[in-house]
Protein backbone atom coordinates (compact mmCIF):
# COMPACT_ATOMS: atom_id res chain seq x y z
CA UNK A 1 0.00 0.00 0.00
CA UNK A 2 1.06 3.51 -0.53
CA UNK A 3 1.58 6.13 1.94
CA UNK A 4 -1.68 8.24 0.79
CA UNK A 5 -3.58 4.89 1.03
CA UNK A 6 -2.70 4.93 4.64
CA UNK A 7 -3.35 8.48 5.50
CA UNK A 8 -6.74 8.63 7.76
CA UNK A 9 -8.90 11.93 6.59
CA UNK A 10 -7.69 14.24 9.92
CA UNK A 11 -10.40 13.92 12.94
CA UNK A 12 -12.12 16.74 14.65
CA UNK A 13 -11.18 16.95 18.53
CA UNK A 14 -14.16 16.00 20.70
CA UNK A 15 -14.12 20.04 21.45
CA UNK A 16 -14.64 21.01 18.58
CA UNK A 17 -17.64 18.56 17.64
CA UNK A 18 -19.85 19.07 21.41
CA UNK A 19 -19.62 22.97 20.62
CA UNK A 20 -21.24 22.95 17.40
CA UNK A 21 -23.79 20.32 18.84
CA UNK A 22 -24.27 22.56 21.19
CA UNK A 23 -24.77 25.97 19.72
CA UNK A 24 -29.02 26.99 19.36
CA UNK A 25 -30.07 27.06 15.54
CA UNK A 26 -30.16 30.68 14.57
CA UNK A 27 -34.13 32.13 14.97
CA UNK A 28 -35.48 33.11 11.29
CA UNK A 29 -37.52 36.17 11.81
CA UNK A 30 -39.15 35.52 8.63
CA UNK A 31 -40.49 32.40 9.94
CA UNK A 32 -41.71 33.77 13.17
CA UNK A 33 -45.47 34.79 12.86
CA UNK A 34 -46.99 37.89 13.13
CA UNK A 35 -48.55 39.14 16.06
CA UNK A 36 -51.44 41.24 14.77
CA UNK A 37 -52.75 43.72 16.74
CA UNK A 38 -55.71 46.07 15.49
CA UNK A 39 -54.34 48.81 13.23
CA UNK A 40 -56.71 50.46 11.07
CA UNK A 41 -53.87 52.72 9.43
CA UNK A 42 -51.90 49.43 8.54
CA UNK A 43 -55.11 47.79 7.12
CA UNK A 44 -55.68 51.01 4.72
CA UNK A 45 -52.08 50.20 3.20
CA UNK A 46 -52.60 46.65 2.33
CA UNK A 47 -56.09 47.70 0.90
CA UNK A 48 -54.10 50.05 -1.20
CA UNK A 49 -51.32 48.20 -2.53
CA UNK A 50 -53.90 45.13 -3.27
CA UNK A 51 -55.75 47.34 -4.91
CA UNK A 52 -52.58 48.25 -7.50
CA UNK A 53 -52.05 44.73 -7.34
CA UNK A 54 -55.66 43.94 -8.14
CA UNK A 55 -55.60 46.40 -11.15
CA UNK A 56 -52.61 44.55 -12.22
CA UNK A 57 -54.12 41.30 -12.85
CA UNK A 58 -51.94 39.68 -10.03
CA UNK A 59 -55.30 38.28 -8.24
CA UNK A 60 -53.16 35.96 -5.98
CA UNK A 61 -50.82 38.94 -4.51
CA UNK A 62 -53.57 41.16 -4.11
CA UNK A 63 -56.06 38.39 -2.16
CA UNK A 64 -52.66 38.12 -0.20
CA UNK A 65 -52.59 41.87 0.71
CA UNK A 66 -56.28 42.40 1.47
CA UNK A 67 -56.30 39.16 3.82
CA UNK A 68 -53.49 41.31 6.00
CA UNK A 69 -55.99 44.31 5.32
CA UNK A 70 -58.35 41.98 7.67
CA UNK A 71 -55.97 40.53 9.77
CA UNK A 72 -54.91 44.23 11.06
CA UNK A 73 -58.47 45.32 10.93
CA UNK A 74 -60.81 42.53 11.26
CA UNK A 75 -64.23 44.90 11.46
CA UNK A 76 -63.07 46.36 7.68
CA UNK A 77 -66.00 45.54 5.51
CA UNK A 78 -63.92 46.68 2.96
CA UNK A 79 -61.11 44.11 3.47
CA UNK A 80 -63.44 41.31 3.36
CA UNK A 81 -65.42 42.53 0.39
CA UNK A 82 -62.12 43.19 -1.79
CA UNK A 83 -60.56 39.56 -0.76
CA UNK A 84 -63.93 37.99 -1.88
CA UNK A 85 -63.23 39.94 -5.05
CA UNK A 86 -59.60 38.64 -5.60
CA UNK A 87 -60.59 35.13 -4.43
CA UNK A 88 -63.34 34.87 -6.94
CA UNK A 89 -60.66 35.78 -9.88
CA UNK A 90 -58.31 33.33 -8.69
CA UNK A 91 -61.26 30.91 -8.55
CA UNK A 92 -61.42 29.90 -5.11
CA UNK A 93 -64.61 29.72 -4.87
CA UNK A 94 -65.09 28.96 -0.91
CA UNK A 95 -62.67 31.51 0.20
CA UNK A 96 -64.53 33.97 -1.91
CA UNK A 97 -67.68 32.42 -0.25
CA UNK A 98 -66.46 33.31 3.01
CA UNK A 99 -65.05 36.31 2.34
CA UNK A 100 -68.28 38.00 1.40
CA UNK A 101 -70.41 36.61 3.77
CA UNK A 102 -67.75 37.74 6.44
CA UNK A 103 -68.79 41.34 4.32
CA UNK A 104 -71.99 40.54 4.64
CA UNK A 105 -72.11 40.25 8.73
CA UNK A 106 -70.12 43.42 9.12
CA UNK A 107 -71.83 45.66 6.76
CA UNK A 108 -75.34 43.80 6.33
CA UNK A 109 -76.78 47.51 4.59
CA UNK A 110 -73.32 48.51 2.73
CA UNK A 111 -73.05 49.83 -0.89
CA UNK A 112 -72.18 46.28 -2.18
CA UNK A 113 -74.42 44.07 -0.25
CA UNK A 114 -77.12 44.10 -2.90
CA UNK A 115 -74.54 42.64 -5.62
CA UNK A 116 -72.70 40.55 -3.12
CA UNK A 117 -76.24 38.74 -2.47
CA UNK A 118 -76.96 38.73 -5.69
CA UNK A 119 -73.32 36.48 -6.16
CA UNK A 120 -73.86 34.42 -3.38
CA UNK A 121 -77.61 34.09 -4.72
CA UNK A 122 -78.98 34.74 -1.63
Amino acid sequence: MSAKAQEKPPVKPPHAQQQQEQEPPEEDVVLKPKDYVFNPLQAQKELRIGSYYYKKGSYKAAGNRFREAALWDPTSAEAFLRLGEAEEKSRNKKAAKEAFLKYLELAPDGKEAVAVRKRLGI
